[in-house]
């Protein structure tokens, strides 16, 4: 807005995730719009809240799915880490809003650009394959679960317990180990 033409930088060391509401566009088809926007907006003021208590970024909601990055725009070694927590927080606050929404939980680490994009209503987003790679973690996970990339794995696997690994053929990417979280150590 202050006449900035290109806004982009390179970040090393970041951990994207997707969460998406399962099941909301059926939940959401006998309701009033009013209604839809009221319950969105509720669950994701509370995932605003949790975003301000962990410092991490978020990024845009996209219909019913939350996206949000630890480690931009400042450092945070701790990036994979603190975005399994905050992962691990949404699940329970989410069944607190309503017992019949559930997440499915997406995380990947690693390098992404990150920049402000268009003219009217600009946007800060992200790329790189760390972005791909988290939002299939997501379409390919499950309901109620955390699923984690081999990447974001080697960051925290001495930290949470996990499931057994799991290998997806992945969109783009062919086969992939991943790994469910079930809790913090």
């Amino acid at each position: 807005k202050s006449g900035e033409s290109n806004i982009a930088d390179r970040f090393s060391d970041v951990s994207v995730l997707f969460a998406d509401i399962s099941g909301f566009t059926e939940y959401s088809s006998n309701i009033s719009p009013k209604v839809i926007v009221e319950k969105l907006n509720n669950i994701f003021s509370v995932f605003d809240d949790l975003v301000d208590k962990y410092n991490v970024e978020k990024i845009k909601t996209i219909g019913d799915n939350y996206m949000i990055a630890s480690g931009i725009p400042y450092e945070n070694k701790m990036h994979a880490e603190t975005i399994v927590e905050i992962a691990l927080d949404m699940q329970e606050v989410i069944t607190k809003i309503d017992k019949s929404l559930s997440l499915k939980i997406g995380i990947s680490s690693g390098e992404i650009v990150a920049g402000v994009i268009g003219k009217r209503k600009f946007i800060y987003d992200l790329w790189g394959d760390t972005v791909n790679v988290a939002s299939r973690m997501e379409k390919y996970g499950k309901n109620n679960k955390i699923q984690i990339s081999s990447n974001t794995f080697n960051l925290i696997k001495n930290k949470f317990i996990f499931s057994s690994k799991n290998t997806l053929q992945i969109k783009g990417k062919g086969s992939m180990d991943t790994y469910f979280i079930n809790s913090k150590k």
